[in-house]
């Protein structure tokens, strides 16, 4: 269940992975995730021309423009401040194409092939990420202005694209654990929070001067309870305008972007070991008790996030058949949810008697989750619900589940889980040295001709 398909920050390294690799892929202005490139049609073909050839093979300047179009509304919706000018863009929109036309062109001369049951499949699941059935993902794409069989002929490229990556990198990269040591010594080494910048958000609980050890006592708790509730998923904004004495309790106690070097050494020394979405405290300051959520971080390097977001999860799941189709599946669980609302039943007795799963014995017990372990589709309907929160059905490539959240607690890893955590950075960094090299290469070894400046 590590399949992904992920939003792409500038869609300018187009891959996408059927499989345990994360993929990239762009958002269309409908909402729906796509393969990075596709599109809908143009509707002045007429005045379209090369721009260049890679081993006789055209870029045109409608491949230019439909491209660069996905990336600057990828950095639209993503609010990136920090983009390159356009024509900068415009350079390397081009410089993408001609890469992937060499790649794509090695990939087909190595013998390498997609077939059409692939191309199904990672249709399937694509529109299982977007909840809908493949006749409504159909319908949505041609209500958009995207042609299906053009959507297919890019899923088809970006799906060789990842194999041939596969093949000729990923699977010559190695991490040992010298290399692990080596990451870890560099980085302690380089302890440094000059580069740091850090998003924060907090909630006070101030605690006067002079008080009681019974009001410190109270004020503790308090914070203690916000936490909890801020660990378990609620939303932390409305937790800052209900219970926070600061000032940033209007902005739902957000700081925003700040240096760490202009931030307390308290909330620094808290938070810079978190991952984005993590809670930190309570942290007793002389002016009370704070709980900081950290929502975002960048610069700083260091090692990665040591603490991870457990969920307690139990799923109830109708496998569509010749006997149960999709909606029918999803009308049945409908129908559980509000039996289960209306105390007429439990959920783990609508699980041990209906549920076509291993966990249906336990009551639909899932267990404690680590992110990652689900697929997308599951996990993102999780992560939206409080503890002891029902979701709607959720159509996943398994089936069709009614998913229960029973509880959520921040951890630290395990030494084992650390390495394997700082394993996955190492291979990262190892990986995107060697994909540069390989694309390079490809790139040095294909005719390329600009033939003409693209006209975006």
């Amino acid at each position: 269940m590590t399949e992904r398909l992920l939003l792409s920050t500038l869609a300018l390294a187009v891959t996408l992975a059927v499989g345990p690799v994360a993929a990239q892929t762009q958002r269309s202005p409908g909402g729906l995730s796509l393969p990075a490139g596709t599109g809908a049609a143009s509707p002045n073909r007429t005045a379209d021309f090369i721009v260049a050839l890679v081993n006789s093979e055209p870029v045109t300047n409608h491949d230019v423009r439909q491209r660069l179009r996905q990336v600057e509304q990828t950095i639209a919706q993503r609010n990136i401040t920090n983009a390159p000018p356009r024509a900068e863009l415009v350079r390397q929109v081009l410089e993408q194409l001609i890469n992937e036309r060499a790649q794509l062109q090695f990939a087909t001369e190595s013998g390498l092939r997609v077939t059409d049951s692939e191309v199904d499949q990672a249709e399937q699941n694509i529109a299982a990420q977007n909840q809908l059935s493949r006749e409504q993902f159909r319908q949505r794409l041609a209500s958009e202005g995207i042609d299906v069989n053009r959507f297919r002929s890019e899923l088809r490229q970006q799906l060789l694209l990842q194999r041939v990556r596969e093949r000729e990198v990923d699977s010559r990269v190695r991490v040992s654990d010298a290399d692990i040591d080596d990451f870890i010594r560099e980085q302690q080494a380089n302890n440094d929070i000059s580069s740091l910048e850090l998003n924060l958000s907090h909630v006070l609980v101030t605690v006067p001067e002079n008080a009681s050890e019974a009001l410190v006592a109270e004020r503790q708790a308090r914070a203690q309870r916000v936490a909890e509730r801020a660990r378990a998923g609620e939303d932390f904004a409305t937790l800052a305008r209900e219970f926070s004495d600061a000032p940033e309790r209007v902005n739902g106690g957000q700081f925003g972007w700040r240096a760490a070097t202009r931030l307390p050494d308290l909330f620094v020394n808290s938070t810079r070991a978190l991952a984005p979405g993590e809670i930190a405290g309570p942290v007793r300051s002389l002016a009370g008790f704070h709980v900081l959520r950290v929502n975002d971080k960048r610069g700083g390097g260091g090692l990665p996030a040591m603490n991870v977001t457990q969920t307690r999860v139990s799923h109830i799941l109708l496998r569509p058949g010749p006997q149960l189709s999709e909606q029918a599946a999803q009308a049945r669980l409908s129908e559980f949810r509000q039996r289960i609302a209306g105390g007429q039943a439990s959920f783990e007795a609508l699980a041990r008697e209906h549920s076509q799963d291993g966990s249906a014995a336990g009551g639909g017990v899932l267990g404690w989750a680590s992110p990652g372990m689900f697929v997308p589709e599951f996990e993102q309907a999780m992560n939206r619900l409080q503890p002891g929160e029902l979701s709607e059905p959720v159509v996943s490539r398994f089936g069709v589940h009614l998913i229960r959240v029973d509880e959520r607690r921040t951890v630290p890893l395990a030494e084992n889980e650390r390495r394997e955590r700082i394993r996955n950075v190492v291979r990262a960094q190892k990986l995107e040295e060697a994909l540069a090299l390989w694309a390079r290469d490809v790139r040095a070894r294909a005719y390329v001709e600009i033939r003409e400046e693209p006209q975006p």
